[in-house]
């Protein structure tokens, strides 16, 4: 009876044993899962200071804290949720900035979504302000139609609800807007 009772109680804990392995499998299993979700970016990257170059001219410097890396995604896109600012040289060496809280490039259309205290200074200290602006690389333009600011190197303020324009303003459209324009009157006295 003794080797009976043996058998008996070595298969109950052989059989709790299996059932414990089995369960801990399925638990490690939904652990998998949740560190591998579908949604988690490819890479993660911080401190970032990029430096692109042109035929060994340098043409812009992008600096962010950390950007998000889903290049791996159907819809390949990088995300700035910390902010991001962009400086971009011109053929002449002329350097435009661009600052905001939030910014991500969709890689297949060419579109930069940047959201948050968007600020863009030109290199002839033109400044446009605005809560949110696209910007298309493929098609050198950038537009919004949100409220945003637009202050001149000679003081001049222009207020509108949405503008499009070339990316170094050389052709700038606003919408409903209002402003203080300066105005040089010299030239009409000379004339």
């Amino acid at each position: 009876m003794i080797f009976k009772y043996n058998h008996i109680i070595s298969g109950i804990v052989t059989l709790i044993g299996v059932t414990m392995l089995f369960s801990c499998q399925g638990n490690l299993n939904e652990v998998r899962e949740m560190d591998m979700q579908g949604d988690s970016p490819q890479a993660v990257a911080q401190g970032l200071n990029l430096k692109f170059t042109d035929s060994g001219r340098l043409v812009a410097i992008l600096r962010s804290p950390k950007m998000y890396d889903y290049t791996n995604k159907n819809f390949p896109f990088r995300e700035f949720p910390d902010g991001l600012e962009v400086e971009f040289f011109d053929e002449n060496n002329k350097k435009n900035t661009i600052t905001s809280d939030y910014g991500i490039i969709y890689d297949e259309t060419g579109l930069i979504d940047l959201r948050g205290n968007v600020v863009i200074v030109t290199s002839d200290s033109t400044q446009l302000e605005a809560s949110q602006l696209y910007w298309d690389q493929n098609k050198s333009w950038v537009f919004t139609d949100r409220p945003n600011t637009i202050r001149f190197p000679d003081g001049g303020v222009n207020q509108g609800q949405g503008f499009d324009s070339n990316q170094n303003f050389g052709n700038f459209r606003s919408r409903t807007n209002v402003g203080v324009q300066i105005l040089d009157e010299t030239e009409e006295e000379d004339e």
